[in-house]
């Protein structure tokens, strides 16, 4: 009996830790998919698009994004999150030739209570911030923007949905460069599993106020999360169709990956 247990006992243990381990990671899952969990994230989007305007020209977009929480009492947090695109692109506007380089930096702030509301409900409001740091004309719109953002959201069974969204107006920046008046609306709905595989759905959806014209992409993908030697880390691989979109593209399809950087509090 005694030999028994010694035989079994380092492989219980191993099966228990791998249980945890599990755990940990689906759990790290759900607080990605949550956009202002108290998770230092580090994500890397790849973005490729073709079929802008009359040369067919295609665009990849490499969006640095991070994510870090900052608290501010007992009851609430600020969450900062940035988006700084890295731009490669080629006739996205006739012949207008290839350019890479930065685009304009999206710079948010969400003020979210640390306890969920009423039915479990997850919220976050604050300032959105638009950056002219494109190093070519043609990455950017060379104008300061600024405007309201607020995300709402609930995390069940394994289930999160919700929406982000937000204004930009611009104020300032180059008088020959159009004003930008444009909305941002992100409904989202995910699905971890307990192995920490996630599925997800969303749109990105923007309306120009200016230009009067729609760009909805439908996106669709899978993430893993799980650990290069003690990092945790998320791979994600997806791809969008362009409901609807501007007259000069892109075409229908569109491709994106991602990987993240996930760096949890200890203890």
């Amino acid at each position: 009996m005694n030999r028994t247990i010694t035989v079994f006992a380092p492989a219980i243990a191993l099966a228990l830790a791998g249980t945890g381990a599990a755990a940990q990671d689906a759990d790290l899952a759900k607080q990605l998919a949550n956009p202002i969990a108290s998770l230092i994230s580090l994500p890397f989007q790849l973005n490729h698009d073709s079929g802008y305007g009359p040369n067919d020209g295609d665009k990849t977009v490499l969006n640095i994004q991070p994510v870090i929480p900052i608290s501010l009492n007992d009851d609430w947090t600020v969450i900062s999150r940035t988006i700084l695109p890295v731009v490669w692109q080629n006739d996205v506007a006739g012949d207008s030739g290839s350019q890479s380089g930065l685009g304009d930096t999206l710079q948010s702030f969400f003020f979210s209570p640390k306890a969920p509301g009423p039915g479990g409900i997850i919220w976050g409001v604050g300032p959105a911030f638009l950056l002219p740091t494109a190093t070519d004309e043609l990455l950017g719109g060379e104008k300061w923007g600024i405007g309201p953002t607020a995300v709402v959201l609930k995390q069940q069974h394994g289930w999160t949905y919700g929406m982000l969204a937000n204004h930009i107006w611009s104020v300032a920046g180059e008088d020959d460069r159009s004003d930008l008046s444009s909305t941002f609306l992100q409904p989202f709905l995910t699905y971890t599993t307990p192995s920490a595989w996630t599925f997800m759905l969303n749109t990105e959806s923007t309306y120009d106020w200016k230009a009067e014209e729609w760009s909805v992409p439908i996106n669709i993908g899978v993430s893993k999360v799980t650990k290069m030697g003690k990092q945790p880390v998320s791979f994600q691989i997806g791809a969008r169709y362009w409901a609807d979109a501007p007259e000069a593209g892109p075409d229908d399809w569109g491709l994106r990956a991602a990987f993240t950087l996930l760096y949890p509090k200890k203890g």
